[in-house]
């Protein structure tokens, strides 16, 4: 087994979600895969497999702390570049296909970035009166100043606050304390010029191996998300950027786009920071 370190959704050096991906893995079951995923300690560790789907390139489980994931973002983007990394070939010239937990889904390497296609939301309508006072609690908002409250299921649960503003995302202190049940997230937008490239700030927070909440750096399962509300809502058209991770240290900057066809697209650059390390794992098989 190799173990390669990559930063999903840089803008520089170290400034995006880093991501652990273990190819050859095939001699880990799951329980294997959780232990190392928490041992690693990252917000989620990919583990490429053979496919299993005739039309795959590959295969990946994706785990985070406390589970495993149907499908995420940034693992998926930092899956493809992996695996392109150690040779990988795809059927297809220019298009990628992943095999996860959700099917079958599209990855294109586009001007430097790589991208996936946003896969169709399980859940989009608006979050009841219990669910909405739960998302204030956990991120600590002030409710004069959420526009809209929808769920964002993409494979992960995520709870969607739309905020006034980019500030009032910034702002925001999450007050929670104990175990927490579900996955939350923030959206605002920034006044012209104010962000930079950015249209919109993003913050997600999610629940640890302990219950407790934690902030992700950069999430590409939630920028999907999010872009498929922006859409639908008519508030973007094209193409815009979203920034996320500077309330942990990170600068990561999402690229969301729409084409003729209609099918969104979610991109950003992925750096190798290490490749091809040996993984050797009590009671595994070294693999290679």
């Amino acid at each position: 087994m190799y173990l390669d370190l990559v930063d999903v959704f840089a803008t520089g050096s170290l400034t995006g979600n880093p991501l652990a991906v273990v190819r050859s893995g095939e001699a880990l079951d799951g329980a294997a895969m959780q232990k190392l995923t928490r041992w690693l300690g990252f917000s989620e560790t990919a583990f490429l497999l053979p496919p299993q789907d005739p039309a795959a390139d590959y295969r990946v489980r994706i785990f985070y702390p406390a589970g495993e994931l149907p499908f995420a973002g940034h693992p998926t983007l930092g899956s493809a570049h992996a695996w392109l990394g150690a040779g990988g070939v795809p059927r297809r010239q220019g298009r990628i296909m992943q095999e996860c937990g959700i099917g079958l889904v599209e990855i294109r390497q586009e001007d430097g970035l790589l991208g996936f296609m946003a896969p169709p939301l399980r859940r989009s309508e608006a979050l009841d009166a219990a669910d909405l006072e739960e998302a204030v609690r956990l991120t600590g908002v002030e409710p004069a100043v959420v526009v809209a409250a929808v769920h964002a299921d993409n494979g992960p649960g995520w709870k969607l606050l739309h905020l006034a503003s980019a500030h009032d995302v910034l702002s925001a202190e999450s007050a929670a304390r104990g175990k927490v049940p579900t996955d939350v997230a923030l959206l605002g937008p920034y006044l012209s010029g104010e962000g930079g490239q950015a249209r919109w700030e993003v913050r997600a927070f999610f629940a640890d191996a302990n219950g407790r909440l934690c902030e992700d750096p950069v999430t590409g399962s939630l920028n999907a998300a999010v872009a498929q509300y922006l859409f639908a809502a008519g508030l973007e058209h094209d193409q815009y950027f979203a920034a996320q991770g500077r309330m942990v240290g990170a600068s990561g900057m999402v690229c969301c786009s729409r084409d003729s066809q209609g099918q969104i697209w979610v991109k950003g650059l992925v750096r190798t920071v290490s490749s091809g390390g040996v993984l050797t794992l009590p009671g595994s098989v070294v693999c290679g």
